[in-house]
């Protein structure tokens, strides 16, 4: 369980990422503008979850059977990503705040503490 916790996690995160570099690489500025500069896939860095980031929306799949594992929303600020991610399995919601500390990588700390790391799908990731 704590592993598919993981994944949505990390999931929720690398939708976040999207945003975050979108919002740094330029262009218009605002909040429309910024939310559909996190939009699009991110892996987890142990390989075992994507999640997408679209519209203010968040979900989480795990890549080897493509179960929905989480679900949420998102709102960018600047260069950080503000993750509400709510586990389908375990029925809980957990915050994640995410650094854009690379146009591909996010690093995140959930309210628990727990730290992992989003890559930007189709960045060089399967």
């Amino acid at each position: 369980m704590i592993e598919t916790r993981r994944l949505i996690q990390a999931g929720a995160i690398a939708i976040l990422a999207a945003g975050i570099s979108g919002c740094v690489s330029g262009g218009p500025s605002g909040p429309t503008a910024a939310a559909s500069a996190v939009e699009g896939e991110w892996l987890s860095s142990d390989g075992v979850a994507v999640s997408r980031l679209s519209g203010g929306v968040f979900t989480t799949n795990a890549l080897d059977t493509g179960n929905k594992l989480a679900d949420g929303s998102y709102k960018v600020n600047g260069n950080t990503v503000e993750i509400t991610v709510v586990s389908l399995i375990r029925k809980t919601t957990t915050n994640v705040n995410c650094a854009l500390v690379a146009p591909n990588q996010l690093n995140c700390t959930s309210s628990a503490g727990q730290q992992f790391v989003l890559t930007r799908r189709g960045a060089g990731t399967a």
